[in-house]
């Protein structure tokens, strides 16, 4: 399995993870169309948040972030956010 985590900080990224808060549905609904979903977890910080993506191959983590932005770009424009600090990485434990 490959992990992509997205972290959201700085300018923008607090009004972000208020927008998003309320387009959980929304969010859910596009992250579970990524061919290889494992899981998708959206986190609050204390200056913006993150997200976490698991999926069973790279193809699915590409697919999930290529969304993400997609999403971010036709959705969430006003908040002006920063571009995410993104890191990627092959699953060693994954409990759930």
């Amino acid at each position: 399995m490959k992990t992509v985590v997205r972290r959201y900080s700085g300018k923008g990224a607090k009004e972000l993870f208020d927008l998003l808060e309320k387009q959980t549905a929304d969010i859910e609904q596009l992250m579970r169309t990524v061919k290889g979903f494992v899981s998708y977890t959206l986190a609050r910080s204390g200056d913006g948040g993150f997200s976490v993506t698991v999926c069973n191959d790279k193809a699915g983590v590409d697919e999930s972030s290529q969304k993400a932005k997609d999403w971010l770009a036709k959705n969430a424009g006003s908040a002006n956010a920063s571009a995410p600090e993104v890191s990627e990485g092959s699953v060693i434990l994954h409990l759930k």
